[in-house]
């Protein structure tokens, strides 16, 4: 059997079974009545469950024998900038084109514009297994989820004439949101738009920097409607199909994600259609659009560690010193099980948050199209977003972090030869680093978390999880994690009685153990479930548990001394 990047991958199979979608998807399917219309739409669950598996299965066939194959050419060769034009390079045409014979594109959207309206959950699978193949062409591929930006908040004429083009795979999109005075500020964008009376459109003018596919045929693009405002409440979100009005400055030259070409771009009096109202630009649209590419990213960073941590398996098993592999010295050793247990334990909290992310959705559209909605569907929608907010920075911020330390593992299996271009982790190592950077960094994650674990939002998803029956072969494992929530909670109760720059000090710290929680409890639930993956729960937990001991004890002495000499010992060094 040829590669598959799905079917050799047990622990994403374990999550497609395992994951429950059965509410999220009955809602999402109209209680499974799309299919009298739609013949491709399930009949039931396990027909959703069946075709999800069928299409996970087709892309991971394409995603192992076409682009993995020639992800390094990709990378070598890259995204060319010629005359204002962006070319992809020949081995990122060739996938595209597979992708599109294969009708993998669009598949998030609703069935009446030829998507397969996926699940979140389920998408994110698809983004992991395109970044282990090649993370720079994912984030092309990636992108054509600002159509489900279009779908949420555009007009029935606008979403008619625009999204049956992304399903049929014939555009590709950017989500063009940064400018070079507004990076992770984007309450202070400048680029205008302002209405032409005389044409009866809005025309934008400006310049944005660091838009990944910037050279994409459809782009939503924020920027300020209201001429005397100078924050956030003046911003609003664009439609721009690219014309000549629009021009590509240059391309970047950047460390990694080669494929996938990150522009410059100019607006001169460019043509365009607002999405949505006005002034919700950012504090709404840009936000949820956002929101989504975050737990993309997080998928990507799990893709790419999962792609270098097979490589470091393979040469740890085939690299041969003092006579014997060195995958036999316990050093190497722990390097690998540390990269095996954090990737799973990272799966399990990415498709937990999804979940969340799916329910909220799926309810927030049930209600809005119920004539007289229930009740307990709205607590539950209020359940589901309370918690889907929490998770999404935690996410966006653990996995990323976590793609980077398994990328590092990686590269010190291989040694001096993993510095190398001859060998895939050194790409992979360049890849993953802007993880942690783009759709918002590690540390914006830390400011959007903290304030909700302080307030305990996950509290009841805590409690959950430890009232569940473990069994008694798994009950020294679930006193550790016991052990661990209890420290989690001392240290949030203790730091929201500090000064708010202790908070802020120290905010990463009690970040990380919310994070290390959780995925202990996942990866018990997960021994419960599959014996096999005791092991892993072993690992993890037995790794993080130690570390958790000693945040403890630091935010427990919360020191402010350092801020009060902060700028003396910043200074020092001159």
């Amino acid at each position: 059997m040829a590669d598959n990047f799905f079917l050799d991958n047990l622990d994403l199979q374990y999550h497609l079974q395992h994951t429950d979608l059965r509410h999220v998807v009955a809602l999402k399917e109209k209680n499974f009545s799309f299919h009298e219309k739609y013949l491709a739409a399930p009949r039931n669950y396990q027909d959703a469950q069946d075709n999800y598996r069928r299409l996970l299965m087709v892309l991971g066939d394409i995603c192992a024998n076409v682009v993995a194959p020639r992800a390094a050419e990709a990378d070598e060769v890259g995204a060319q900038f010629r005359d204002g034009k962006v070319e992809y390079s020949p081995a990122t045409q060739d996938a595209l084109h597979a992708f599109k014979q294969a009708e993998l594109l669009g598949t998030m959207l609703p069935w009446e514009y030829g998507g397969m309206n996926l699940p979140e959950t389920i998408y994110q699978m698809m983004v992991e297994i395109m970044s282990r193949a090649d993370a720079g062409f994912m984030t092309i591929v990636g992108l054509l989820e600002i159509a489900l930006s279009i779908n949420e908040f555009g007009d029935d004429a606008m979403k008619a004439r625009v999204l049956p083009r992304f399903a049929r795979g014939e555009v590709t999109g950017a989500m063009v949101l940064t400018e070079p005075d507004a990076g992770s500020d984007l309450g202070s964008v400048q680029t205008r738009a302002t209405y032409d009376e005389a044409a009866k459109m809005w025309r934008i003018n400006g310049v944005k920097r660091f838009i990944t596919n910037g050279c994409a045929d459809i782009m939503v693009v924020l920027a300020r409607s209201e001429p005397d405002s100078n924050d956030a409440r003046g911003l609003s979100m664009f439609l721009v199909e690219r014309d000549d009005s629009v021009t590509i400055r240059r391309i970047e030259n950047k460390m990694g994600l080669h494929a996938s070409p990150t522009c410059e771009i100019q607006y001169t009096n460019t043509p365009a259609q607002l999405i949505g109202k006005r002034r919700f630009g950012l504090i709404r649209y840009a936000m949820a659009l956002m929101n989504g590419a975050r737990l993309a990213v997080a998928a990507q960073a799990v893709g790419i560690a999962e792609a270098a941590y097979r490589e470091a398996y393979r040469y740890a098993h085939e690299r041969v010193q003092f006579n014997q592999p060195i995958r036999n010295f316990p050093a190497v050793s722990r390097l690998l099980l540390s990269m095996r247990s954090e990737i799973e334990a990272t799966r399990a909290l990415i498709y937990e948050a999804a979940r969340w992310v799916d329910l909220e959705k799926a309810l927030e559209h049930h209600i809005a199209s119920s004539a007289k909605p229930d009740p307990a569907d709205r607590q539950a929608l209020k359940r589901a977003a309370r918690i889907a907010e929490a998770l999404t920075p935690l996410v966006k911020y653990y996995s990323t972090e976590m793609g980077n330390r398994v990328c590092y593992k990686a590269m010190q299996v291989h040694g001096g030869v993993g510095y190398m271009r001859e060998f895939n982790v050194e790409r992979h190592f360049r890849d993953v680093r802007v993880t942690n950077i783009y759709e918002g960094t590690s540390q914006l994650q830390v400011v959007a978390a903290i304030g909700k674990l302080l307030g305990h939002s996950l509290d009841d998803l805590l409690n959950e999880w430890a009232a569940q029956d473990y069994g008694p072969e798994l009950a020294p494992l679930k006193n550790q994690v016991e052990e661990a929530t209890a420290l989690f909670n001392r240290s949030t109760d203790h730091l929201k009685e500090c000064p708010t720059e202790v908070i802020d000090y120290y905010a990463s710290d009690v970040v990380d153990m919310a994070t290390q929680v959780i995925n202990s409890w996942l990866l018990l639930q997960h021994a419960r479930a599959d014996a096999k993956k005791k092991s892993v729960a072993q690992v993890y937990i037995g790794d993080q548990l130690p570390r958790m001991r000693g945040i403890v004890a630091a935010v427990q002495a919360a020191d402010a001394s350092p801020l009060k000499n902060r700028d003396a010992i910043l200074a020092s060094a001159f």
